[in-house]
Order: structure tokens, then sequence, then C-alpha cells
């Protein structure tokens, strides 16, 4: 299936970003903004927001769990997203819903892509399968050094399995948001090293100006969709 943006009644907006960036935090408060809007908002995370979705969650962020690969590491991520889109997003944009979600696709292509070195065009072909063609009306990619993230998360207890990793690892996938963001019109980098009210006025003020058209559109009528998502090179 090609994939598609603005199909359905719905907005799919996804905050991503490394460790400690934000994005609960913001996707929590852009959640209330747009229900204060009078809009529909399902709020959500990825991977997890379905039975099989959480479980595979704490397998992959365990960090006294069993030892996974990168490609194990790969398809469970996209055998969780799988359920996420037709469990979740898929429906409730359907019923004019806006998705606001805690990661998506973008994560995929930044850590097990960049970070781990598997072939964006192999994962390309495996996420359009799991997602079924289906990509975000807006990302924001909420960004800072590694390193000021992880300090953020150093008083919130033990780092996961993910966060272990180590810097190398870390800035790879850092390199990898900032490089996606470049090559997607739908995506755009919010700074993230201010207080979160600061942050929060950034991620409002994107959203605002590229879903503007869509804030008072009829119920039900689908949105004219962007431009087809470009080849992985």
């Amino acid at each position: 299936m090609t994939a598609e943006r603005g199909a359905t009644p719905g907005r799919f907006l996804v905050l991503e970003g490394v460790e400690g960036a934000g994005k609960s935090t913001q996707a929590r408060r852009l959640a209330e903004w747009l229900r204060g809007r009078g809009l529909p908002v399902v709020e959500t995370r990825e991977p997890g927001g379905t039975g099989v979705g959480e479980r595979i969650r704490e397998l992959l962020l365990h960090e006294r769990g069993p030892q996974i690969g990168a490609p194990t590491e790969l398809l469970l991520v996209l055998a969780a997203r799988a359920a996420f889109v037709r469990e979740i997003v898929k429906p409730a944009l359907e019923q004019g819903a806006w998705v606001v979600s805690d990661r998506f696709a973008p994560s995929t292509f930044a850590y097990q892509g960049f970070g781990r070195g598997i072939s964006r065009d192999r994962i390309a072909v495996l996420n359009d399968y799991a997602t079924d063609g289906l990509l975000p009306d807006l990302c924001l990619v909420l960004d800072l050094p590694v390193e000021d993230g992880l300090a953020r998360k150093s008083g919130g207890g033990p780092h996961d399995r993910i966060e272990s990793e180590g810097l190398d690892f870390l800035r790879r996938v850092r390199r990898g948001y900032l490089t996606m963001a470049g090559e997607d019109a739908q995506a755009v980098v919010v700074p993230a090293g201010g207080l979160p009210e600061e942050v929060e006025r950034l991620v409002r003020r994107e959203v605002s100006d590229r879903m503007a058209g869509a804030w008072n559109a009829p119920s039900g009528q689908p949105r004219p969709s962007a431009k087809p998502r470009r080849e992985e090179k």
C-alpha cells in the first residue's frame, strides 16, 4: 500500500527524540491543549498502547531481560506497531479523533537504523507492512544533546536497556533524527533544552502553524494528502 498522510478525518501527531528529550511530558501537554480546543484526542505511546504492545515494550526495555539481537529487536518493535496501528491509531483517525503518540516509526529508523546499523531500505519495507502505509501528519522531533537528556533522567531510577547502550549509540540516534527531519516536509525539529513550559510553547506554535487548515474542517471529510514519502536512501 502506498504510504499516505491525511487520508482520514482525524489527525496523527507524533513526538520523537532521544532519551530525556521530554516526549512524554510534551505529548501529555499537547493532548490537553488540543482537548481544550474542543478536539477529540487519543493519547498513546509506542511501543505499547495495546495488550501485546505493552508486553513487547516490557521485553524490549527491561534492562535485566534476555539478550536481544538487532534483527529480533526490529521485528519485535514492528510486531507491536502492527497491533498499535490496527487497534488504536486507524480506528481513532477514522472516527475523527486526533491521535497524539509518544514515538512511532521514526524511532525505528533512528534506533534500529542509525543506531544499530540496519539498512534503512530494509526497515522501510518491513515498516510499511507493519503500518499498512500509515504516516504521521506531523512529527515533532524534540532535540537536545544526549548528555543533557541522560542527565535529566539520572534521578529517575536505573536506566532501561536502550538508555544503557552508551553515548556513542545515542549520538547516532540523535544524528538519525536530525537527518530524517531534514528529509521529511512533515517533520520539524523543536529545540528541547528549555523549561517544559518553553518547549510547550514551541510545540503549540508548530502545531498551530502546520495544522491550521485542519482545525475547522467538517467532521468526517478527508483532508488532502501530502506528498508520498520519499524513497529511503
